[in-house]
């Protein structure tokens, strides 16, 4: 990556560092955490250290202010990022870290809905340390700095910033999974379309998965209605990109640990206390989402049902102390030393006792030297982002032998596959993998290892970093691209000297929109007597093919334009009418209709003012005539309902505009479109529509046409024009 003469601003809850005093002495620790790790990994590599001219972090600090202007006064400690510390309130903290984070988005985003806090308050001091980090953060950022916001303590923040800086580059990254829809659903309606426009006011969003991505695009649907096309999201004045960075480690720094010396003492330590006997580890946060005791519980029944292994084989289990000030977590403490007691008081012996158990931090050397001895991994969560613990594993069988037994609720798992995946509810499963494990053959545990270590190898954390960083310059240049496609004066001219330099040209003119206004009811939008004159001009004019393609149907087209020498297309293409008069109809099967109708039907009397209209090859539900908020609320519903319907069928469900129109596949106005300008083989080819049934056309004209986007919002189009209003303007200058 070239060097930047701007900023990176990191942005997360927590600093990078702790500021520790003791005997009046103030030292700076780094933290722990995967985000910590990775980043400062990535920059203490030589490459990337001149990648930004500054780097800042600013993060909550957890020491007075006070403390850090006295270390500031008497350290002159270097670091490669510049630490700006951001000072809150201890009781507004409390209440937007250990209230609305942890009691209500961490339980909810981690699947377990019974353990949520629904507070108002906990709520509006998650808003205010948003806005005070927002207030920080505008003090500093210039034009051109690189924003990267981190995690869902800090969801409000890129909206904030993006109010008052509408040009800044904004990436966000979130750490733990992204819930489906119907698990996001349960939020309040305010909070929940707070944290998805708070969200969409960075220019890029990253998740772990795949699986992340698809569950927020669809709540980006469900909530504030935008599309997406390849995880593009279409908003009315930008484009924000969604898409997968699963966190990478420093494999290097994990690989190479066993050659250090203090690795080797430890590793030697831990072998000479557990001499032939077959070791599983594990380490955890302490937290309920980690699936500890079920883990333990797995372990147990391993014994029940493979007596053979008692007094062959210890389970090492560190648990990391974590938010002990929130009554789940000492409950969830409680509760494993508990089942590890009681395991140990059924099957330990006098000389031997299954699970070690330590609730303890480890430092890197001692967690190394446990993944290098260690004969299999047991890395079950509930539910976790990523688990960088599992990467580090194999990073660390540098003679690739061991086994990583897995989560499949993990965000690891999708790229772990080889690790024996395993459900972390189910015990008897677990109980199996162990069996497996430590009964595996040193060539399969070779093969195993050896395919996951080139994956981690392949895209770690420097891969992660450079990558995350280029796609968000990539969405920053897409958007000026798109802002660039409005149809100027002078692009105007163009437009019209080529059409009027052609000898032969075809118009392609979508009808709602685009040639007229929309209106409170379909068959209220007639064509005046000014639009029929324009229209009639252009279509005697022996140079033009004149095309009015609609999602109408024929009846109606013909009905209002019977004397106008144009082609007609209606219902998007299922029937054509030359400018011989004689319609072409399509032969499709209508059986479709019965099964969707019923659908349509509930929608409409549970969305007063909302009717459906049939046409020959379509079925669409109108909303136009009902309250703005609820209309588009049924119709998230609606849409859910009928792409589960039509999921296997061969049927295409259309999100227009105030309207939801179902049709069969392979009948759109692209592949009318291309076969009529095939058809002809003009010079000149000018195609404008308003909608998203129009983009189908836009698309397929790519190469051949001048394709104009009525309004605003992406568009496959190559251009924008304001409105319809614009659109009858620029139509009678082409033929004045």
């Amino acid at each position: 990556m070239e060097k930047s003469d701007k900023s990176l601003i990191l942005v997360s809850n927590r600093l990078p560092f702790q500021l520790l005093e003791q005997d009046d002495q103030l030292t700076m620790k780094q933290s722990d955490g995967g985000l910590v790790t990775a980043l400062i990994s990535y920059f203490n590599a030589e490459s990337n250290r001149d990648v930004f001219q500054q780097k800042k972090w600013f993060g909550s600090a957890d020491f007075p202010e006070k403390r850090w202007k006295k270390f500031k006064k008497q350290s002159d400690v270097q670091t490669d990022f510049t630490i700006e510390p951001v000072f809150i309130d201890k009781k507004v903290y409390n209440k937007y870290y250990n209230g609305f984070c942890n009691a209500t988005l961490w339980p909810l985003f981690h699947y377990f809905p019974s353990y949520v806090v629904y507070d108002q308050e906990f709520f509006e001091n998650y808003e205010e340390v948003n806005k005070i980090f927002a207030e920080r953060l505008l003090k500093v950022i210039k034009p051109g700095d690189t924003i990267w916001i981190h995690d869902y303590q800090l969801f409000l923040l890129p909206q904030l910033i993006r109010d008052k800086m509408p040009d800044a580059t904004i990436g966000f990254f979130l750490h733990i999974p992204f819930p489906s829809y119907e698990i996001f659903r349960l939020l309040h309606s305010p909070w929940k379309e707070k944290i998805v426009r708070g969200l969409l006011g960075a220019d890029l969003i990253g998740f772990h998965t795949h699986e992340y991505v698809q569950h927020f695009l669809k709540t980006v649907r469900m909530v504030l209605g935008y599309d997406h096309h390849y995880r593009t999201i279409t908003m009315q004045d930008r484009l924000v990109k969604a898409d997968m960075f699963p966190l990478g480690i420093d494999y290097e720094k994990f690989s190479t640990a066993s050659r250090k010396p203090e690795v080797v003492q430890k590793m030697e330590a831990i072998t000479k206390n557990f001499p032939d006997k077959k070791i599983i580890f594990s380490v955890d946060r302490l937290d309920y989402t980690k699936g500890v005791t079920h883990r333990l519980l797995g372990f147990e029944r391993l014994l029940e049902k493979h007596p053979e292994w008692i007094e062959k084989v210890v389970f090492v289990m560190v648990i990391v102390p974590s938010r002990q000030i929130i009554s789940k977590y000492n409950e969830r403490r409680i509760l494993i030393e508990e089942n590890v007691g009681r395991l140990n008081g059924k099957y330990s012996t006098l000389s031997w006792q299954p699970v070690i158990y330590r609730y303890n931090n480890l430092d890197f050397e001692e967690l190394c030297a446990l993944y290098h001895v260690a004969d299999a991994a047991l890395i079950t969560p509930l539910r976790d982002g990523m688990n960088l613990v599992a990467k580090e594993y194999i990073a660390c069988c540098s003679e690739q032998q061991g086994v990583l037994i897995l989560s499949e609720l993990a965000g690891a798992a999708s790229e772990l596959g080889e690790a024996l995946l395993v459900n972390p509810l189910d015990t008897e499963e677990m109980s199996e993998a162990i069996q497996q494990a430590l009964t595996m053959q040193p060539e399969e545990q070779r093969r195993k290892i050896s395919q996951m270590q080139k994956r981690l190898i392949d895209y770690d954390v420097h891969s992660w970093v450079n990558d995350f960083l280029f796609q968000l310059t990539e969405i920053k240049q897409q958007q000026k691209t798109e802002q660039q496609k409005y149809v100027t004066p002078s692009i105007r001219k163009e437009i019209i000297h080529s059409f009027q330099e052609a000898q032969t040209r075809n118009l392609l003119l979508d009808y709602d929109g685009t040639l007229v206004a929309f209106a409170r009811h379909p068959r209220e939008a007639v064509p005046d007597r000014n639009l029929l004159q324009l229209l009639a001009q252009l279509g005697n004019d022996p140079k033009t093919n004149l095309t009015i393609i609609s999602g109408r149907d024929s009846v109606v087209l013909e009905d209002w334009f019977k004397d106008i020498p144009a082609t007609l297309v209606a219902e998007h293409g299922a029937a054509i009418r030359k400018t011989d008069h004689t319609w072409s109809q399509k032969e499709i099967d209508q059986s479709w209709k019965s099964v969707i109708r019923p659908t349509l039907e509930m929608f409409a009397k549970r969305c007063p003012g909302s009717f459906i209209e049939e046409k020959n090859h379509t079925l669409a539900w109108h909303y136009r005539n009902v309250d703005p908020d609820f209309g588009f609320m049924r119709s998230r519903e609606l849409l859910d309902t009928l792409f589960h319907l039509v999921r296997n069928g061969q049927l295409q469900v259309m999100d227009g505009n105030k309207v939801i129109e179902v049709r069969q596949t392979g009948v759109d106005k692209g592949v009318a479109a291309r076969n009529l300008v095939e058809e002809t083989n003009p010079d000149f080819v000018l195609a404008i529509g308003d909608d998203k049934t129009d983009e189908d056309m836009f698309r397929i004209l790519a190469d051949r046409a001048i394709t104009i986007k009525v309004g605003p919002g992406h568009s496959a189009a190559q251009y924008s024009i304001a409105s319809q209003r614009d659109v009858i303007r620029l139509l009678n200058e082409l033929i004045s």
